[in-house]
C-alpha cells in the first residue's frame, strides 16, 4: 500500500494545484483544450472541481487515518479511488465523443482512470478476508 499513498499525494496535491492554478487562470493559453473561451465549456470544466476536490479530501483523509492507525482509513482510500477513477472516465468520454485527442489533456485524465484500477481490488481483497 506504499505505493497507493504516493499516487495519492500525486493526485490529490495535483487536484487542489489544478484548481488553484485554473482559479487564477495561470495556464497559459496555449495550453487550455479547444474552444476554451466557451461558456459551456467553462462551465463543463468547473463541474468537475466539486468531484476533484473531493478527491483530494477522501484521499488525504483516508492517509491520515492510515497514519494514525485506523481501520476506516481503507473506506476512504477506496471511496478516493472510486471517485478518482468516475473523474478520469467522464473526461476521457467527453473526449472521446468530441473526437479530440490532445495529450496534455488525456495522459493525465487516462491516469486517473487507470491507476484507480491497480489498488481498488487489493482493498477489496483485502476487506474481504478481513
Amino acid at each position: 500500500m506504499r505505493w497507493m499513498r504516493v499516487f495519492f499525494w500525486i493526485t490529490d496535491v495535483g487536484f487542489i494545484l489544478y484548481w488553484a492554478v485554473t482559479a487564477l487562470e495561470l495556464i497559459p493559453p496555449q495550453y487550455l483544450y479547444s474552444d476554451y473561451s466557451n461558456p459551456i465549456l467553462v462551465a463543463w470544466n468547473w463541474s468537475f472541481m466539486p468531484l476533484d476536490l473531493l478527491i483530494s479530501f477522501t484521499g488525504l483523509y483516508s492517509m491520515l487515518l492510515q497514519k494514525r492507525g485506523r481501520e476506516a482509513w481503507r473506506m476512504w482510500a477506496l471511496i478516493s479511488l472510486v471517485l478518482t477513477f468516475c473523474s478520469g472516465l467522464q473526461a476521457i468520454s467527453y473526449w472521446a465523443i468530441r473526437l479530440e485527442f490532445d495529450l496534455a489533456w488525456w495522459i493525465p485524465n487516462v491516469y486517473l482512470l487507470l491507476y484507480p484500477l491497480c489498488f481498488i481490488p487489493l482493498l477489496l481483497r483485502r476487506q474481504a478476508v478481513r
